[in-house]
């Protein structure tokens, strides 16, 4: 495997697939680099350079027992880029991914950054409070957290389902998907699955998204259950200073079925540009 080791001594796991002008994927919590597949072949296939690592605690990456917080997650990041030589990428981030990137961005400047996409992503803040109150109550975070303790397997069995929408009606997310979503969730450590709850929902990016200084295109989706528009995307865009707004209708927090080849046009398009 395609690994390297951070200088904490963590190993980090990471695909590398084409050449070209690289675009570099952050992937969302529970899963791993194995989300970004799709969109992985896809740029490969169109003469860019795909590279995506599993944040530690995730996947195939190190399971440390420190480090799983917001300004580790963005200095693993740098350390990649750097590891790797990268010039002139394109940052790809996918909710909790988003403010991985969005922190990168802050911490690390963008001397290496043509771009960014953000889709379904964090920021600004997840949490509602008195001045962001259209956040999701603390209760909500407090329920995924007493889930992952109890019983992650089960709990990630029954996230996939608002994940990909598949309580709406005329959902046709397979199980195949769904199960997708288990396994890369199981990969997870249990202190990092934990610890990373308070990082993408209670982090608030909005000084992050001020420091952005490139070309961003900002993707969400109406219907996305798990980070709500209203507090995340459409503020995102309002406080990016070259931001690209795209709203998908109808489409969950998972990037799925007709929404995945939405956002694949989007996103070719964009790094093309």
């Amino acid at each position: 495997m395609s690994t390297f080791t951070t200088s904490d001594g963590t190993d980090i796991y990471y695909k590398d697939w084409g050449t070209g002008q690289p675009v570099v994927f952050s992937h969302g919590w529970p899963l791993d680099a194995d989300a970004w597949d799709g969109q992985l072949k896809l740029v490969a296939d169109n003469g860019f350079r795909a590279v995506a690592h599993d944040r530690r605690g995730h996947g195939r990456s190190g399971q440390p027992w420190q480090g799983n917080h917001m300004d580790q997650y963005a200095d693993d990041l740098a350390e990649l880029i750097e590891s790797l030589n990268l010039n002139d990428a394109i940052l790809v981030g996918h909710s909790t991914g988003g403010g991985e990137v969005a922190r990168y961005i802050s911490r690390h400047g963008s001397a290496r950054v043509a771009k960014a996409v953000l889709v379904g992503a964090v920021p600004p803040l997840m949490l509602k409070t008195d001045t962001n109150p259209e956040g999701t109550p603390i209760e909500a975070f407090d329920e995924i957290r007493a889930g992952v303790a109890a019983d992650r397997s089960q709990f990630f069995k029954e996230l996939s389902s608002p994940f990909y929408g598949a309580n709406r009606e005329g959902s046709t997310v397979s199980q195949g998907k769904r199960d997708e979503f288990w396994l890369q969730g199981m990969q997870v450590g249990l202190k990092a699955a934990y610890d990373c709850v308070e990082q993408f929902s209670e982090t608030d990016f909005t000084e992050d998204l001020a420091r952005i200084d490139v070309p961003t295109l900002v993707v969400h989706a109406d219907d996305d259950q798990i980070v709500p528009i209203a507090a995340a995307g459409l503020k995102t865009a309002q406080l990016v200073k070259d931001a690209t707004l795209k709203v998908y209708p109808g489409g969950s927090h998972g990037i799925v079925g007709a929404y995945e080849q939405a956002f694949n046009g989007y996103l070719l398009d964009f790094i093309r540009s």
